[in-house]
């Protein structure tokens, strides 16, 4: 596992630096992927709708054209019987119109009629055969002006209703827009449709709008011009046109318009509105009896997205989430492996540094423990006194060891020390230890080293100095020394005096604390026997928690 750990390279893959990034990324290339679609749907949708729509321009503008050329058949099969006759009376006119089977329907217009040439001259005349043959009130209107040499009545209009009896009499070639379309069926000898017009029939002058087709009727000759008779025409109100012409429930909610196009621009005739406006129009000329009209195809309004699109979308939408779910899920379980990974190799060097720190304070700790016993078998009168002596010292040394065990062999502050080794003094009532200092922290050897000194002062204390009399006081302070030291200091009042041969007297506990601790502690340790009591002053190293950040690290 540590050949693994050791060979494995932690730099972190593309896909683990952006956790976030990526399923993001992955998300918006999906949704893009489904738009893409959707916009393909709705192309391809578009481009149906505008072929349907197409399509039903075709249709609706062959009805128009089918009407339109029935009707100029039947104007034509009327010129040709016309022409033959010396002149046109109602019943012959009637007997005709009659013949032709139209059953009422006049294929969308108001019917089929005849307006005579006549001249000047010739008006009063007409009038009053007119009267007698069955119209009493027959006049030709409106009175044409003194330049013009003839005038184009209507004569005769089926089917008789109330609504056609209102053009009988009506001069349509004082109108402009008539009047051109007859000149230009004079001169093709055609059926010809005039531009948009109100029909008399209407009754007034703001009634829906309409157009008339003209078929010019000649005098046969057999030598010299043509002599032109008249005109048989029929109107036609262009909205009954339009909707004789189509089947509105074939539109399949499209709209149809109908213009007449002049010099003016487009005049809309005629429409059929659709279910909804769409805006989106096709536009198609067509040839009515030789007059150029536009058919306008207004497309159903749909639905903003199709049904298709919609289903799209929404499994993008699923898709595109999933996988954003998944891609985070895997880009957090390759952080958490990284991570994971990076800590068993954190730990693995923590654990090869605390076993050769272990190995280092066991060796060191071994060699107190044998300088304890050396000095401690040269200084013991008897086994007793050697065995008392040695077990104090070793018992203070593992009640320090206790302490790092329980900081991981971290820093110890320099309060639980003393109090550790003074714990067996400090709980006598009889007994006063004070201390006290600031929060100092303190390295694993350097707090062994303090805690054997702080055991050997107490251990002498209690024998012979003020912990072995009930007024005895023991003063333990710190306090840092500048950059990287503390400064311990053990002051001893109130025990019993000390005499000039016991400051001459030096024991082990002395030794230990000049030699063995001194030299742990790499400082010096001023001792002082005084007559008032022991004082003790010592430096000891200060660590900073960095110097120890593999443990914290650990922890």
């Amino acid at each position: 596992m540590e050949k693994l750990l050791s060979g494995k390279k932690l730099t972190p893959r593309w896909y683990e630096r952006f956790p976030r990034g990526v399923p993001l990324g992955i998300f918006g290339l999906t949704m893009a992927v489904t738009m893409l679609s959707v916009f393909a749907i709705e192309n391809a949708e578009y481009r149906r709708q505008t072929a349907q729509t197409a399509q039903t321009a075709q249709a609706v503008a062959s009805g128009l054209e089918r009407r339109s050329n029935a009707n100029a058949a039947y104007l034509r099969s009327s010129a040709a019987l016309f022409a033959t006759q010396q002149m046109v009376e109602a019943p012959l006119f009637r007997t005709f119109i009659r013949q032709l089977h139209l059953d009422g329907r006049y294929v969308g217009s108001d019917g089929i009629g005849w307006a005579m040439k006549v001249y000047r001259d010739d008006i009063p005349t007409v009038e009053a055969i007119m009267r007698d043959g069955g119209n009493p009130g027959f006049a030709v209107r409106p009175t044409p002006e003194p330049e013009r040499p003839f005038v184009v009545p209507v004569m005769f209009l089926e089917p008789d209703t109330p609504r056609n009896r209102r053009a009988i009499g009506f001069d349509m070639f004082s109108e402009g827009v008539r009047r051109t379309a007859m000149k230009a069926a004079e001169r093709t000898g055609q059926p010809t449709a005039s531009g948009h017009v109100v029909l008399q029939q209407e009754g007034r002058p703001d009634g829906l709008p309409g157009f008339l087709v003209y078929m010019p009727v000649y005098t046969l000759q057999e030598d010299g011009p043509r002599k032109l008779r008249g005109f048989v025409y029929s109107p036609f109100n262009a909205q009954r046109f339009l909707e004789s012409s189509i089947d509105v429930n074939h539109l399949d909610g499209a709209g149809v318009r109908l213009y007449d196009e002049d010099a003016g621009g487009l005049v809309v005739l005629a429409s059929v509105a659709p279910a909804e406006v769409s805006g989106r129009v096709i536009r198609r000329p067509i040839d009515i009896s030789g007059h150029r009209f536009m058919l306008e195809i207004e497309a159903p309004a749909t639905a903003m997205l199709s049904v298709m699109s919609v289903m799209t979308l929404l499994f993008g939408l699923l898709v595109a989430t999933l996988l954003l779910v998944l891609a985070r899920l895997l880009t957090q379980q390759a952080v958490e492996d990284r991570i994971a990974l990076a800590w068993f190799e954190q730990q693995s060097s923590i654990r090869n540094s605390l076993t050769r720190e272990l190995n280092h304070r066991v060796k060191n700790t071994l060699a107190n423990v044998l300088s304890i016993i050396s000095l401690t078998r040269r200084r013991a009168t008897s086994l007793p006194e050697f065995a008392d002596s040695l077990e104090g010292r070793i018992r203070a040394l593992s009640a320090t060891h206790d302490l790092l065990t329980q900081s991981d062999w971290g820093t110890t502050p320099i309060e639980l020390v003393i109090r550790a080794e003074l714990a067996p003094y400090a709980g006598d009532t009889q007994r006063h230890v004070e201390m006290g200092g600031p929060e100092v922290e303190l390295a694993p050897n350097d707090a062994l080293s303090l805690g054997l000194a702080i055991h050997e002062l107490a251990t002498n204390a209690a024998k012979y100095g003020a912990l072995s009399v009930e007024k005895g006081r023991v003063s333990v302070r710190w306090e840092l020394a500048g950059e990287g030291q503390a400064r311990i200091e053990w002051v001893e009042r109130g025990g019993p005096p000390i005499d000039q041969e016991t400051k001459r007297k030096r024991g082990f506990g002395t030794e230990l604390i000049e030699k063995i601790v001194a030299h742990e502690l790499r400082s010096p340790v001023d001792l002082r026997f005084e007559t008032e009591g022991v004082r003790c002053k010592l430096l000891v190293p200060v660590r900073r928690k960095s110097d120890f950040a593999i443990r914290q690290g650990r922890a």
